[in-house]
C-alpha cells in the first residue's frame, strides 16, 4: 500500500496576488533593482477596548470572543497598567483584548476585511490617507464589530469598536499608501 502525500495547503489569495502582481508593479513604480526592496506587510494588530471590562466579565469575555471569531486567533488579555482614579481604574484590571497575526492568517484577515468587512459600512466613502504614521504603518478604527460576517448579529449584546494597525517595510507614506493601495485597501483620492 502507498503513502499518501500529505494535504497541501492553499496559499491565501491576497499573499498569492501580491507575489504575482503587486510585486512586480511596485518594483516598475519605484523602480526598486531588488525584490527586497519592495514594501510588504509585517504584521496586523487587532485591539479591542472594553472599558465596561472592570465592573462586567462577561462584556469583556464576549468581546475576546467575538475577536477570535474576527481574527481567527484567541486573544490576549490587556491590563490596566496603572491606576486612574478619575476613571475608577486600577492597575491589573482587565480593560481589553489585543491580537497580532502574521502569515497566511494575517493576509486571510486582511482579504476579508478589505473586500468584505469595509464595504458593509453605511455611507462607506473610503478610508483617510492621513492615517499613514510616518513610517508606512497604516491605523483604522472600525466602530462596531458587527461589519464582520463571522460575527452573528443575534449573539452580540453590546456593539463594540476595534483598532486595527496594518505594520509594513515601507520606508516612506507614499511607498505604503502605494502597497495598501495595490493590496485593495479603500483609500481615498487624495
Amino acid at each position: 500500500m502507498a503513502a499518501e502525500a500529505p494535504p497541501t495547503k492553499e496559499m491565501p489569495r491576497l499573499r498569492d496576488r501580491y507575489q504575482r502582481e503587486i510585486v512586480p508593479a511596485l518594483m516598475k513604480q519605484f523602480q526598486y533593482s531588488n525584490v527586497w526592496q519592495v514594501p510588504r506587510v509585517v504584521k496586523v494588530c487587532v485591539n479591542m477596548g472594553v472599558s465596561e471590562g472592570k465592573e462586567d466579565v462577561k462584556t469583556l469575555e464576549a468581546a475576546m470572543r467575538e475577536l477570535s471569531l474576527v481574527v481567527g486567533q484567541k486573544p490576549a488579555l490587556t491590563r490596566a497598567k496603572k491606576s486612574i482614579a478619575a476613571f475608577g481604574l486600577r492597575e491589573g484590571m482587565p480593560i481589553g483584548c489585543r491580537v497580532t497575526i502574521r502569515g497566511d492568517r494575517m493576509y486571510e484577515f486582511l482579504d476579508r476585511l478589505f473586500n468584505v468587512a469595509l464595504p458593509r459600512i453605511r455611507d462607506f466613502r473610503g478610508l483617510p490617507v492621513r492615517s499613514v504614521d510616518g513610517r508606512g504603518n497604516y491605523s483604522l478604527g472600525l466602530r462596531e464589530q458587527l461589519i464582520f460576517p463571522e460575527i452573528n448579529v443575534d449573539d452580540v449584546t453590546r456593539a463594540q469598536g476595534m483598532d486595527v494597525t496594518i505594520v509594513t517595510t515601507a520606508p516612506t507614506d507614499e511607498e505604503a499608501v502605494a502597497l495598501l493601495r495595490e493590496l485593495g485597501l479603500p483609500l481615498q483620492e487624495s
